[in-house]
């Protein structure tokens, strides 16, 4: 079959006995993209095994972290684009093949003085695999879905493939029992279902020939990348070092020439004038304050129960459970009431339901019982639940001549780039406040004030890497100290996320204030059929808003 023809073909424009299977497919694209979920989570449980084995330094162990998230950020535009130009199920087989062969190659990292090097870079190349996979295998489901499904068909697509999260710490804990590099090569068999259900499920190969615009995606790829790394080295770096804003003011001066080339390119990597749909900036402006929140969540959450609750890795697995119940319960909900109801209410809801839920689960932990938080973890799940699905699914229904995977590639863009904001602010908060409130106690039990403030800077930058709440060894009077100290420092500890998920709470009620000015608008009809690929493409010029509640294509 030819790779030309419509990007936007449904099951209608495929009907007979070439239809695509839409059950095979929606699979297909969950198993792909679930690795790509699993491994935001995954290997920070492996983590001491793997600079117990490797060697590797604190801030080595950082970048094997950081680097697949900031491959994500800065190539997102571009695999949105790739899919395209080029077909959405071609770049999703593409990423997938990149990432378990990346993901293969991490388990299979040498011991010596390359290890480090090693596999930061092969994190990298798994990132940019999953910025391919990603937003061709959501243009999949949204190219074989009719639009009056796939309001729900999206929302089992984000509410298992988002709840796939909390699988990566339950999953970490059981293979690291048996080596830590089975985390990496647990992708292969996924990758392998994936590519084999894509096969089976006669996937329509639809592709443009228009140009890529290659200075558009270096520009856009090394403003992300550089802001983002600015962003990540904020808590190493502080927020008074020049480095850190020559990084985050540089990355933005990049992305602004970005956008000025792109408004004077024939065929940019990314149509700015899709922001001229209003729907379509809110729903993107809503994501980017709810990933501040949503994504962070699985860390700090996790190293709470592990220091403060005292949990053992798995047990912190389950404390994430609750928050995944209320998710994904609420976002096939969302999922209905976009259909029935259009974006606005969903996003409304699901955003007051979230600043709620954070704010209270903030309240209780310095109760520091995990029974007393589950109602309150649920209830800031089920706010993002509802919104994130609705959300994204409106962004991409509003995609201009079909143009899902490039729509995708910007949504997801600043998903993954709020996410570090999150990150990095939330990290440096939660490093400040620790220190001083444990500085706090160790001046209550007699050591001087410098020397209190230096353990305490330790003894923060330890709990807020690595989870690790045991006391210090030796006989001194810090280490005695310190370890008489270790309940008080939990409760610390406690205090310092309580001001992180106050933080998140303020974070979606920004996002809920931003969802008033959503225009109401559904969209509940196909896209008109873009231009032969043979015939240079117009500019694409949005319809102006149609009143509330009107059935209209935006």
């Amino acid at each position: 079959m030819s790779d030309k023809g419509d990007p936007s073909a449904s099951p209608a424009a495929t009907a007979g006995k070439f239809a695509p299977n839409q059950t095979l497919t929606l699979a297909a694209m969950l198993f792909a993209v679930s690795m790509t979920f699993i491994d935001q989570t995954i290997v920070a449980i492996a983590a001491p095994d793997i600079i117990h084995e490797l060697g590797l330094s604190a801030s080595g162990m950082q970048w094997v972290v950081n680097a697949y998230l900031l491959a994500l950020a800065a190539f997102f535009a571009l695999g949105g684009r790739l899919s395209d130009i080029f077909g959405h199920r071609r770049i999703m087989v593409i990423g997938t093949l990149v990432f378990a062969i990346a993901s293969a190659l991490c388990g299979a990292v040498p011991k010596g003085g390359g290890a480090e090097t090693w596999l930061i870079a092969f994190r990298a190349v798994q990132g940019l695999g999953a910025a391919l996979m990603f937003p061709a295998a959501l243009a999949v489901v949204v190219a074989v879905f009719p639009v009056e499904r796939r309001g729900r068909a999206l929302a089992l697509f984000f509410g298992l493939s988002g709840a796939l999260t909390c699988v990566g710490p339950l999953l970490g804990g059981w293979l690291t029992d048996w080596t830590w590099r089975a985390i990496f090569w647990v992708n292969v068999p996924v990758a392998v279902i994936a590519l084999v259900l894509t096969a089976r499920a006669r996937i329509p190969r639809n592709a443009t020939r228009e140009p890529l615009d290659v200075p558009g995606a270096v520009l856009v790829a090394v403003g992300m990348g550089l802001s983002v790394f600015g962003l990540q080295q904020a808590s190493a770096w502080g927020w008074d070092s020049a480095a850190t804003w020559l990084c985050i003011v540089g990355g933005l001066l990049v992305l602004l020439v970005f956008g000025a080339l792109e408004l004077r390119t024939g065929h940019p990597l990314i149509r700015l004038r899709v922001f001229r749909d209003r729907a379509f900036t809110v729903d993107v402006v809503v994501l980017f304050f709810a990933m501040i929140a949503f994504v962070p969540v699985f860390f700090f959450a996790s190293v709470y129960a592990q220091v403060s609750l005292s949990a053992s890795p798995n047990q912190a697995a389950l404390f994430l459970l609750y928050f995944f119940i209320g998710f994904a319960i609420a976002s096939q909900w969302g999922g209905r009431i976009l259909d029935r109801r259009g974006a606005r209410p969903a996003l409304k809801l699901g955003c007051a339901l979230g600043a709620v839920g954070f704010a209270l689960w903030a309240h209780r932990m310095t109760d520091l019982s995990m029974h007393d938080q589950w109602p309150y973890a649920a209830l800031a799940g089920a706010g993002i639940g509802f919104l994130l699905a609705p959300a994204s699914t409106d962004a991409v229904n509003r995609a201009i001549d079909a143009s899902y995977g490039e729509v995708t590639g910007i949504t997801q863009t600043v998903r993954y780039y709020a996410a570090s904001v999150g990150l990095a602010v939330f990290g440096t908060v939660l490093t400040h406040v620790t220190t001083d409130r444990v500085a706090d106690t160790l001046r209550a039990r007699g050591l001087p004030d410098r020397t209190a403030k230096s353990t305490a800077h330790s003894i923060a930058e330890a709990v807020t890497g690595q989870g690790d709440a045991s006391g210090p060894t030796g006989s001194g009077p810090v280490a005695t100290a310190t370890r008489h100290a270790m309940g008080a420092i939990r409760l610390d500890f406690a205090e310092a996320n309580r001001a992180v998920f106050y933080g998140m709470a303020g974070a979606l009620a920004i996002a809920f204030i931003c969802s008033y000015f959503h225009p109401g608008t559904r969209v509940t009809a196909e896209p008109r059929t873009p231009q032969s690929p043979q015939t240079p493409q117009s500019p694409r010029t949005p319809q102006p808003p149609q009143p509330p509640g009107d059935d209209a294509r935006v």
